[in-house]
């Protein structure tokens, strides 16, 4: 029986949605919620801007978006795509040569708005360039940069207007029976983003692409889209997000996962539950948590780990967590491996013996999965095995 049929409160139903491709990554329908971010490098440095998608996706980026403003950047973009691990989204907003030369380098998808990019000729041979080179297209409207006629309509950004924009640009890939699109309606203030994003959900099945654009620093853009996002996805809205901060790539993909995590929408890597810590601690709890986030960051097998400082609420977390650590007295504390005690450790040696039962339990995992999988696959004859 799964945890929620048990507790139907924790269910979450999905926005049904047509799905689409962005190379090899499906977004929308019953796809996983795809994490998404962007470069922040000269397109032109081909080697920094592959190192920088490269650390992207081995931090779990399903999806990285790079900018192509000149004819440089796409050059170097046919080099970015064949060394990337991950599909490429090339970001194109008034030119339309550039996002046909991104087509033609390689591009999985185009980041545009149609009717930004000139006359109907010039947006038709950008649909015969995505449609020739198997490209999808992400229509991205953008509160900040709303069309002249639209603002004139409504006097200012606004949900209505932005919803408009982004069936307009619908109507115009559909006239041309071009249908492997998604949509997003950004803004940076969260209440204009949601209820966008709310109104654009009741008015198409495109799949939808989630963020809060420009949302700030590390801590104040995480919140910010912490609280969107997470609203957003709660109501079952979304089929693909990036976290927009002013900071490393690296740390939107892990925030995007975090959001996800803490919903229960995708799983990857250790969870950690900890305590905040008091006068009550046996051991230094941030210091520990710290010291874990960074050893147990290469494990990408989904698994929870609770580290509470004291007895209070420690024996209850590590009922509901695969490994725990409950600190106790005189230097030591206690070990719960399934929810259940196991045995004493000593503070001094905890960090260590923590980080070798997550690793030996992210094995058994991992090797679980694999003798199911293979359980599940039908018999091949070996003579057809060997063909």
């Amino acid at each position: 029986m799964s945890l929620n049929h048990v507790r139907p409160w924790r269910n979450i139903h999905r926005r049904p949605s047509r799905q689409i491709h962005v190379g090899k990554v499906a977004v929308g329908g019953d796809a996983p919620i795809s994490v998404q971010t962007m470069t922040n490098t000269d397109t032109s440095d081909v080697k920094a801007t592959i190192e920088q998608i490269q650390r992207c996706a081995v931090a779990g980026a399903d999806i990285v978006r790079v900018s192509t403003p000149d004819e440089s950047s796409t050059r170097a973009l046919r080099e970015i795509v064949a060394e990337s691990p991950v599909p490429i989204v090339a970001d194109i907003h008034f030119h339309y040569r550039r996002a046909i030369e991104a087509a033609e380098a390689g591009a999985a998808c185009l980041r545009i708005n149609p009717g930004n990019i000139g006359s109907p000729d010039r947006v038709r041979e950008v649909i015969r360039a995505a449609k020739d080179h198997g490209c999808s297209i992400r229509i991205g409207v953008n509160a900040g940069s709303l069309e002249r006629h639209l603002l004139e309509k409504y006097g200012e950004p606004c949900p209505e207007a932005m919803v408009e924009s982004g069936l307009d640009h619908i109507r115009i890939l559909q006239d041309n029976d071009f249908h492997e699109y998604k949509i997003s309606v950004k803004a940076s203030d969260v209440f204009l983003a949601a209820a966008a994003y709310q109104q654009l959900a009741e008015a198409t099945d495109a799949p939808i692409h989630l963020g809060i654009t420009e949302a700030g620093g590390l801590v104040s853009g995480t919140v910010k889209s912490a609280i969107g996002l997470g609203n957003l996805l709660w109501m079952g809205i979304g089929d693909t997000i990036r976290v927009s901060l002013s900071a490393d790539p690296v740390e939107e993909v892990k925030v995007g996962y975090e959001i996800l995590k803490s919903l229960g929408l995708r799983h990857r890597g250790v969870t950690i539950i900890s305590c905040p810590s008091c006068a009550r601690q046996g051991f230094d709890v941030i210091k520990t948590v710290s010291a874990l986030e960074d050893r147990l960051a290469h494990v990408t097998t989904s698994m929870s780990l609770s580290i509470i400082g004291c007895v209070v609420n420690g024996p209850g977390e590590a009922l509901m967590t695969d490994i725990g650590f409950t600190g106790g007295g005189a230097g030591a504390g206690m070990v719960y491996l399934a929810g259940r005690q196991s045995h004493k450790m000593s503070n001094e040696a905890m960090i260590d013996h923590i980080v070798d039962l997550v690793e030996k339990k992210a094995q058994e995992i991992e090797a679980a999965e694999a003798a199911a999988d293979a359980e599940a696959e039908p018999d091949v004859p070996a003579s057809v095995a060997a063909r």
